[in-house]
């Protein structure tokens, strides 16, 4: 009997576990990484407040004319309310992305994301500029919260696993670009005389809305997708192009019916169920069960936790004002360049080191720099940096030691070459890996939310911490973020496993096989197809249907 129209037919199998994937082409390369330029959205959004912040056309607006610097409250608004956004953002898009897909999902994303700029240009004069900005980075907060979390599960989803992990990288890498571009564009315009001092930093953000929108109407969206939707004819289209195949290729079947055994594997475990029943399948299992959802979801969200914990925010969101704050630095704005500098240098590293050494070695490597760091920036400013000053003759405070300050901001720098060639790009990379398909884009959905709330919370309690009429730690907040590292690197050493060099379906296998402290000795050593299956059988056209109707009736 012939399969019916818009069906694939029977799929090939292999039991051979290196024979899953097809060889990467330039082609295929191009297109996975394309996607990875949704990391200007964060980056640049990130970065571009912090000079905003600091422009005097823009403060005058906000607090009045004689102002010069603005209220910690109002700093603390204006910067944490993206967050918040985003925060909520990344929590309605794993299940925009069920409905419409991971490619239209990150559109829509866009698509807000645009609507908050132009809210944000209305920033002037004639209107409350206060409550403009804060409503228009609400907005854009909640595009780049539909961004941030599914062009991680995009691209985890559509990159070949022996590259998956380098051009996961290369979204924190946009990051840094973003950041970098965010610094220059407010050195550029921080000494103009009118409102094109905050207006233009804000305006330039419609470029990426448009770059990304637009470029992804011309990609093929996830084949899991598909195949979760049980739509196996799209699937294959999808994977063909991806993959630089024919729809026809031994590759290309072999590599659909992995993902439709897998797929089917993981339905038997975790069941199709309602809305409020899809949300608590994350939550399933125990602790100690190392393959249980519960564990996964913990373990992705509180990576971006620990992620946000090191402390690199307080340096790109508040490091104008606090280096303003010492005297010892005429240039601060200079300064925050060669910070971000050294973030976007750093990054690339990683795409080497993460598919070379893992993901676990970056991470507890890393967390050890850091500590080290953090705590030699707190102990030389206690001792005899930041925080000793005195009046000049002009009146303004300036560090009684301008060689110890200067020793504070060279380990700053170290501080953010480890953070961006480790924790930067290795928690984004583990969150699109280890979740099951079934719950996949609301466990990277939730994950990407806790990034974004403790990047709220961080927003929101560090003016407090080093504002001169709050709590004014100035260096001693370093020894917070150190001890946050520490935290870190324990929680790297213990729970966290290693996936390099593994599908997404091996991933799932090996969690449910090994512990993270013996993850990266785990090989595969069958197929989900041949498993399900026996060796050298076919996915026949009654197992596809199957499928295709499971999926058409989620």
């Amino acid at each position: 009997m012939a399969p019916p129209r818009g069906s694939v037919g029977a799929l090939q199998t292999t039991s051979d576990v290196d024979r899953i994937e097809a060889p990467v082409t330039w082609k295929a390369y191009l297109i996975c990484a394309f996607a990875s330029f949704g990391g200007i959205f964060f980056g640049y959004d990130s970065g571009y407040i912090n000079g905003v912040n600091g422009s005097g056309e823009f403060i005058r607006l906000v607090e009045g004319a004689t102002a010069e610097k603005l209220r910690s409250s109002h700093q603390s608004l204006i910067v944490s309310i993206l967050s918040a956004g985003t925060f909520f953002g990344a929590i309605i898009a794993g299940d925009v992305s069920e409905r419409i897909g991971r490619k239209w999902t990150v559109i829509l994303g866009c698509l807000i994301y645009i609507i908050g700029v132009v809210i944000q240009m209305i920033t002037g004069p004639a209107v409350d500029a206060l409550g403009t900005i804060v409503a228009g980075r609400l907005i854009a907060g909640l595009g780049v919260g539909f961004e941030s979390a599914i062009v991680i599960l995009y691209m985890s989803e559509i990159c070949p696993k022996k590259i998956r992990g380098a051009l996961v990288a290369g979204y924190q890498f946009c990051i840094t670009i973003g950041l970098l571009l965010a610094a220059c564009v407010v050195y550029a315009t921080e000494n103009r005389p009118d409102t094109g001092s905050y207006r233009i930093p804000i305006g330039i953000q419609f470029a990426w809305g448009l770059i990304l929108g637009g470029g992804l109407m011309l990609l093929p969206d996830s084949p899991r997708y598909f195949v979760k939707r049980g739509q196996l004819d799209r699937a294959a289209s999808s994977l063909a192009r991806l993959r630089g195949q024919p729809v026809e290729s031994e590759y290309i079947q072999v590599e659909l019916s992995e993902i439709v055994a897998n797929e089917e594997y993981e339905r038997s475990l975790i069941p199709a169920t309602g809305f409020i029943g899809s949300w608590m399948n994350c939550f399933k299992g125990g602790l100690t069960n190392q393959k249980s959802n519960l564990r996964r979801t913990i373990l992705g969200t509180s990576l971006q936790m620990m992620q946000q914990w090191t402390g690199v925010n307080f340096i790109f969101y508040y490091s104008t004002p606090f280096l303003q704050s010492t005297g010892a630095i005429s240039n601060t704005f200079l300064i925050s360049l060669i910070f971000t500098l050294v973030n976007v240098c750093s990054t690339p590293i990683s795409f080497y080191t993460v598919e070379k050494f893992g993901r676990r070695p970056l991470l507890v490597w890393g967390a050890l720099g850091m500590l080290i760091c953090q705590f030699l920036v707190a102990i030389i400013g206690v001792t005899v940096g930041f925080n000793h000053t005195h009046l000049n003759a002009a009146g303004d405070p300036i560090a009684n030691n301008i060689s110890a300050v200067n020793a504070q901001i060279a380990f700053i720098a170290i501080f953010i070459f480890f953070f961006a060639s480790t924790w930067g790009p290795g928690a984004w990379i583990l969150i699109g890996e280890i979740f099951p398909l079934p719950i996949r884009s609301r466990g990277v959905g939730l994950s990407t939310a806790s990034n974004w709330l403790w990047n709220t919370i961080i927003a929101v309690i560090t003016p407090y911490m080093v504002g001169e009429t709050e709590g004014n730690l100035r260096s001693s907040v370093f020894f917070v973020w150190g001890g946050l590292c520490t935290a870190a690197f324990v929680y790297a050493y213990f729970l966290v496993p290693e996936t390099k060099g593994l599908s997404l379906e091996q991933v799932d296998r090996m969690m449910e096989e090994s512990n993270p402290r013996n993850s990266a000795k785990w090989v595969p050593h069958e197929t989900f197809a041949s498993a399900m299956l026996g060796e050298g059988a076919k996915l026949d056209v009654g197992q596809v249907e199957d499928v295709e109707r499971k999926g058409s009736s989620d």
